[in-house]
C-alpha cells in the first residue's frame, strides 16, 4: 500500500496534506477546551507519539505519525506529562492512510494502535522502537529489521485469538483505549476467518463479563471460552447462545470441543482452551525456526525450556538432540502441561515440569543444560532468575529469548552482558500487524564463547 497515495483527506483526521499553520487556525485550536495544536515527534512505546505542550510538559499523542502537525484533545494529565488523542492533522506524514477498521479512532476501540499508518511505515517504527529500547536498558546500540510473517501481506485477518468484553446490555466490543467503556463491534478486520465466522458479536452474553475466541487456522475450528461477570445476577447456562463452535463456560466444557488442533513444522500440537498460543498463524513455525537456527542443537545435547507453555519448542528441539539427548521443560500452569505431555508423548527424553520459573527451579531442576530457550509473558524472566540462568556452571552454550516486549527483554539482557555474557544474535517479526507490539528472539552466548 502507498502510503503517499493513500493519504486521508478531509475528515475526522484528516485535512488537507501538505497544508501549512496559520494563525487563525492556531487562534481556532486553542479556543476549543482541551485541544491542542502539536508538532509530534519520534513514536513512544505505547503506540502514541512524542510532543511537547506550549508549557514544556511531554504529551503523548495517539493516532498521530511521526512528524506531523496535528490538533489533539487532552485525554488525561499528571504533574510531568500529558496524554491526548490526534482529532485532525493538519500536515500528514506520507506513511498515513486511512485506517481499515471505521473502529480505529480516538474515542473508539483501542484494540489497534497503528491502523492509521501504511505496513513498512510500521515495520519501521517497531524496528526503531526496539533499537531505542534495546539502547537505553541494555546498551546495545543494533539495527534491527523487523521481518514480515507470510500470510498477511495487508496486516489483517490474522488474529486467531480475540477476547471481547461485554457491557451491561449484553452486547460484545472492544474497551476504549485505557477506559472501562466498551466501544460495540459488527465485526474485527484484524481477527481471522475462523474467528469472525463464530459472529459472536451477532448475539447477546447476558451476565457474562468477557467473551474469547479461539481458532485453528488449520483446521478452522474454533471455541469460545466464557468468562462470567464477577458481580450482579449470575444467569444459567441455558442463556448463552448457540454458536457454531465449542463452547467453555469458565472452567466447564459445555458443547465440545474444548481443544484446538495445531500443525507446526509437522507436527501436530493439542492446545486447550485458555492454554497459551501465538494468535498469528504463522508464528509458532517462524519463531520455532528463528529458535532453532539460532541454537543449532545436535542429537545427544540437553536442554532446558523455560516458560514452555504447551510444548512448541520442547517438542521441536526434542526432534533434534534426539533419544540421547534430554529436554526439560517447566511450566506454571497445570493445563499447559498437560497439553505439553500428550504432544511429546512420543518423545521419552522430554521431562515436563510443572513449577514457576524461579531462581531455584533454574539451580536445582534442569540439570546440565547445553542449551536454554526462555519464552517469558509480558514481564520478562525478571533479574533473579536471569542472573541464576548467568551464573550456571558449566554455562550453557547458547541462551534464547524469546520476547513480547522489547523492555522487558533489554532489562534482562543488561543482567547477562553485566555478567559478561554477549549477544549474539538478535532477529524481530512482525506478529502483530497494526499495533505496536513486535516479537524479538534475541541470543546469548557465555564468556567463554
Amino acid at each position: 500500500m502507498d502510503g503517499t497515495d493513500a493519504a486521508p483527506s478531509d475528515g475526522a483526521l484528516g485535512g488537507p496534506p501538505g497544508a501549512g499553520p496559520d494563525d487563525a487556525r492556531r487562534a481556532e485550536a486553542g479556543a476549543e477546551a482541551g485541544v491542542l495544536e502539536l508538532h509530534v515527534g519520534p513514536m513512544a512505546a505505547g503506540g502514541g507519539c512524542v510532543a511537547h505542550a506550549p508549557d514544556g510538559r511531554v504529551v503523548f499523542v495517539r493516532h498521530s505519525l511521526p512528524g506531523e502537525l496535528v490538533r489533539a484533545r487532552v485525554t488525561s494529565e499528571t504533574a510531568r506529562f500529558l496524554r491526548a488523542d490526534a482529532v485532525a492533522v493538519v500536515e500528514h506524514s506520507p506513511d498515513r492512510v486511512d485506517p481499515p477498521c471505521p473502529a480505529a479512532g480516538p474515542g473508539a476501540c483501542g484494540g489497534c494502535d497503528w491502523q492509521h499508518a501504511a505496513i513498512p511505515a510500521q515495520r519501521r517504527l517497531k524496528s526503531e522502537l526496539v533499537s531505542e529500547q534495546l539502547r537505553r536498558l541494555a546498551g546495545i546500540d543494533a539495527t534491527i529489521d523487523v521481518e514480515e510473517l507470510p500470510g498477511t501481506p495487508d496486516g489483517l485477518g490474522w488474529r486467531t485469538r480475540v477476547q471481547f468484553t461485554v457491557d451491561d446490555t449484553g452486547r460484545v466490543g472492544m474497551r476504549r483505549h485505557r477506559s472501562h467503556d466498551v466501544h460495540r463491534l459488527e465485526g474485527c478486520p484484524i481477527a481471522h476467518p475462523a474467528v469472525e465466522a463464530v459472529g459472536v458479536e451477532a448475539h447477546r452474553w447476558p451476565g457474562v463479563e468477557r467473551v474469547e475466541v479461539e481458532a485453528s487456522a488449520e483446521e478452522g475450528d474454533a471455541v469460545v471460552v466464557v468468562h462470567r461477570a464477577r458481580s450482579g445476577p449470575r444467569t444459567g447456562t441455558r442463556a448463552l447462545p448457540a454458536v457454531d463452535a465449542g463452547l467453555v463456560d469458565g472452567r466447564r466444557t459445555v458443547v465440545p470441543p474444548d481443544v484446538l488442533r495445531h500443525r507446526v513444522r509437522g507436527r501436530e500440537f493439542r492446545v486447550s482452551a485458555g492454554v497459551f498460543w501465538q494468535v498469528h498463524p504463522a508464528a509458532p513455525a517462524v519463531l520455532a525456526g528463528a529458535v532453532l537456527d539460532a541454537l543449532a542443537p545436535v542429537a545427544g545435547e540437553s536442554v532446558a525450556d523455560l516458560y514452555a507453555g504447551a510444548g512448541l519448542f520442547a517438542a521441536l528441539v526434542a526432534e533434534r538432540v534426539g533419544n540421547q539427548g534430554a529436554v526439560v521443560a517447566v511450566e506454571r500452569d497445570g493445563a499447559a502441561c498437560a497439553d505439553a505431555r500428550v504432544n511429546t508423548a512420543d518423545q521419552p527424553q522430554v521431562s515436563v515440569v510443572h513449577a514457576g520459573v524461579t531462581p531455584q527451579v533454574v539451580t536445582g531442576r534442569l540439570g546440565r543444560p547445553d542449551l536454554v530457550i526462555l519464552d517469558p509473558a509480558r514481564e520478562g524472566a525478571g533479574r533473579d532468575v536471569s542472573a541464576a540462568l548467568a551464573a550456571l556452571v558449566p554455562a550453557p552454550r547458547r541462551i534464547a529469548y524469546v520476547a513480547c516486549e522489547p523492555a522487558s527483554l533489554g532489562r534482562d539482557l543488561r543482567v547477562f552482558l553485566d555478567a559478561g555474557w554477549r549477544l549474539a544474535s538478535l532477529r524481530a517479526f512482525d506478529l502483530f500487524p497494526m499495533t505496536e507490539h513486535v516479537e524479538v528472539v534475541a541470543v546469548v552466548e557465555p564468556p567463554s564463547a
